[in-house]
């Protein structure tokens, strides 16, 4: 119950009985307001007990110079608005919200006043100022009309459902109590002003609460929009943002969102958030969610909802957000007036980060400026991690050690699982002169120049790789999937190392796998070797293997149809000139295979849409490596280049948009041969007719540079190097659009 102002002037006195006690209330029972008997405690007044100490007057005042409010000695005789403004903590401000003579009578149009939109109106040679939202439904007042009613009155009408209101004094007509509250306005010689009253102190909220310990555990980077069911929420991200303790980027699609956080979370391995509304901008996420949950990184998703009292009958853009998340997140809990809002929080980032997968808290709209407990504190990591250095036993140790020994070609197979255990596993794979291949999601996990590299296996990959797991008599296999887009060959003999239980062994039985961190695992094997081992050095086949490879790409290199330029002689020159310790996103198509088997790694870091495989992946993620470039200090100072195909650009083409607002320093490399080209090679090569695959584009380097990007176009052979040179170069985001052949990749 709100405390009543009980007066602006002259105390008022009341006759009260000492050592009697007395209810504080506003009941309107009793002749000695604002004090009441209090028998009806209880009914929905709860009257605050007061207990007399002396006989006689007492003053009834707001003023607070005494330790007992509402009482005063009376000393005074006046407290003026200004002085209960303060106490309250508020102030009144004026702002000018329109130029003198800019309205016609008769118009009412939306004007801001500080954080307040005031329906503004001139009738009558007057001015008023009424709040916007009509006591119906919300409707705004201000694009409604002013229009005739009877006895010559007339009436400000809401838009929505035609209710009516005096355009000056807000009030309804006849008997209703209903009306709007209204403002002072004033019309002075340079404008005309309205005065609001706007709090001094914030009241911390839940969702303060929950946004401080987000940023405890370390989560500094959230992609979203701003909505009508999620502004609490937004609110307290925002003090945290202008705080400096996290960054915010308002996208154009909450599906890029979700990309973006996938890409910051397979880059760095720590989770960045994705905010929505409720409804549409929460199912928005699916695919980005989908993506970062089959390729385990962990990514937390903040959804707003409609309020929990008309949860249920059908709202407007009311979903069964829980349900529909079910299948995606690990975590998913709708947060409540009486949760543990600080521990809610801790175990979905935990959840994120121990699972790497998906979590998702869920935010009704009134519960989100709940006022936080005074004692509230925000949650945080400490005491909540084990450390992560699982060793497998002893005894599998040896057993691998063993097998290993007795291997004459052994060959050391890497996945994306192993991206943070390179160093041992390299020292191993040294140790026995054995080639290191990786599956397409663990390219760049070793140079490409390493005298042991052989390259990526699989689809989108290189004649390299697929020699030596051929030829090998055993493979070593540090946390790869077996995707069957990799082929790892299930008939030869295979040491498994995982981390995950679940991943030993999915697809068919493995001779001997062994369950532990790859790193420590690693590095336990290669301690256990005897001193004489079976293996032959295999690094002169691996530079003879290279040496055919790379004559081949030359050869590829020169082929021209006349329809456009060559994958092999772009990928050539982007190997150049990318930066050796560049984040490279790719995305899906005819690209990405393309990518894989000519791109020659040095110390990049590639990213993609592994299991999922969405197109449209590369540049929402690109965003989400460039965030992590700034918050992240591994990865400071990295450039970031992305490279999609024509048809997976233009799924987030208004996303060009979002990097030219926050100056993200990316630069896309754009493959336009105006065709779904993977797709019209899987039809012929199934004996269908080529269909629907032809794209209708635009200049897309015309695009951008309308965008406020640097756009450069490459129709002939001898523009690449420049352009992406000049590209690369640019200190903003970029876009180097290549027409390329779709039958040359």
């Amino acid at each position: 119950m709100s405390k009543p102002r009980i007066a602006d002037t002259r105390p008022a006195a009341v006759e009260l009985e000492a050592g009697k006690t007395y209810y504080w209330c506003t009941c309107g029972q009793s002749k000695k307001q604002p004090f009441c008997d209090g028998s009806h405690a209880g009914s929905g007044f709860e009257p605050m007990a007061w207990r007399a100490e002396k006989a006689g007057k007492h003053f009834l005042c707001q003023c607070k110079r005494t330790a007992k409010p509402p009482l005063c000695d009376g000393s005074h005789k006046t407290i003026t608005p200004a002085e209960l403004d303060e106490q309250e903590g508020l102030r009144t401000a004026w702002y000018r919200v329109a130029d003198t003579g800019d309205m016609r009578d008769g118009e009412v149009r939306s004007v801001q006043a500080g954080t307040l939109t005031i329906a503004l109106t001139r009738f009558d040679g007057q001015y008023g100022a009424l709040d916007n939202a009509c006591p119906h439904q919300g409707g705004p007042l201000a694009e409604g009309s002013i229009e005739p009613g009877e006895e010559n009155q007339c009436w400000l009408r809401c838009p929505w459902h035609g209710w009516d209101f005096d355009p000056l004094t807000g009030k309804s007509p006849g008997s209703h109590d209903d009306g709007v509250p209204v403002y002072p306005v004033e019309e002075r010689d340079d404008g005309v002003y309205v005065a609001v009253k706007e709090s001094t102190v914030r009241t911390r909220t839940v969702s303060d609460v929950m946004s401080e310990t987000m940023v405890n555990w370390g989560v500094t980077d959230v992609f979203g929009m701003v909505g009508h069911s999620n502004l609490g929420l937004a609110d307290a991200i925002r003090l945290q943002a202008e705080a400096g303790k996290l960054n915010y980027f308002g996208i154009r699609h909450e599906g890029a969102a979700a990309f973006a956080a996938s890409g910051y979370a397979k880059l760095t391995g720590t989770p960045a958030a994705c905010l929505t509304i409720a409804g549409p901008g929460a199912t928005n996420l699916m695919t980005g969610l989908w993506d970062a949950k089959v390729d385990r990184a962990p990514v937390l998703a903040l959804t707003g909802q409609v309020e929990t009292q008309v949860l249920g009958p059908g709202a407007f853009q009311e979903l069964d957000l829980a349900a529909a998340f079910a299948p995606v997140a690990a975590f998913s809990q709708t947060v409540l007036r009486d949760s543990r809002h600080a521990e809610l929080m801790n175990l979905a980032c935990k959840n994120a980060l121990v699972q790497r997968d998906v979590a998702h808290l869920i935010f009704p709209d009134e519960v989100q400026t709940v006022p936080a407990a005074d004692d509230a504190q925000p949650g945080a990591p400490a005491g909540r991690m084990g450390a992560q250095g699982i060793a497998p036993p002893a005894d599998v140790v040896t057993a691998a050690a063993a097998r290993i020994a007795a291997a004459r070609r052994p060959t050391v197979i890497v996945g994306y699982g192993a991206r943070d255990s390179m160093v041992p596993i390299i020292g191993l794979a040294e140790q026995l002169h054995a080639p290191v291949l990786t599956t397409f999601k663990a390219k760049g996990q070793l140079p490409d120049d390493h005298p042991l590299a052989a390259g990526v296996l699989g689809r989108s990959g290189t004649p390299v790789a697929s020699w030596f797991m051929n030829e090998s008599d055993l493979l070593i296999v540090f946390g790869a999937s077996f995707s069957n887009h990799t082929g790892i060959e299930k008939k030869k003999p295979v040491i498994q190392v995982d981390f995950e239980p679940m991943a030993l062994g999915k697809f068919h039985p493995v001779e001997l796998p062994v369950l532990g961190e790859i790193g420590v695992t690693a590095t336990q094997i290669a301690a256990a070797l005897p001193a004489k081992i079976a293996a032959e050095d295999q690094r002169e086949d691996i530079a003879a293997r290279w040496r055919i490879w790379r004559d081949e790409k030359a050869r590829r290199c020169t082929r021209d149809r006349g329809q456009g330029l060559n994958a092999a002689m772009l990928f050539d020159e982007l190997s150049r000139l990318v930066p050796e310790d560049a984040v490279i996103a790719v995305d899906v198509g005819n690209n990405t295979y393309s990518f894989g088997r000519y791109f020659e790694c040095r110390n990049q870091r590639v990213l993609m849409s592994g299991y999922l495989g969405s197109i449209g992946f590369a540049f929402p993620a690109a965003m989400g490596a460039w965030a992590a470039t700034r918050s992240a200090p591994a990865f400071a100072g990295r450039k970031v280049v992305s490279v999609s195909g024509d048809g997976g650009f233009g799924q987030y083409l208004g996303e060009f948009n979002t990097a030219v607002k926050y100056g993200m320093n990316i630069t896309h490399v754009l493959m336009n041969n105006s065709e779904l080209g993977k797709i019209s090679k899987e039809q012929r090569s199934g004996h269908w007719p080529v269909w629907e695959t032809a794209l209708s584009n635009p200049n897309f380097a015309e695009y951008v540079t309308l965008c406020g990007g640097t756009g450069l176009r490459v129709t002939r052979a001898e523009e690449l190097a420049g352009a992406l040179a000049q590209g690369l170069a640019a200190p903003g985001p970029a876009l180097v659009e290549v027409l390329t052949d779709a039958e040359l990749v």
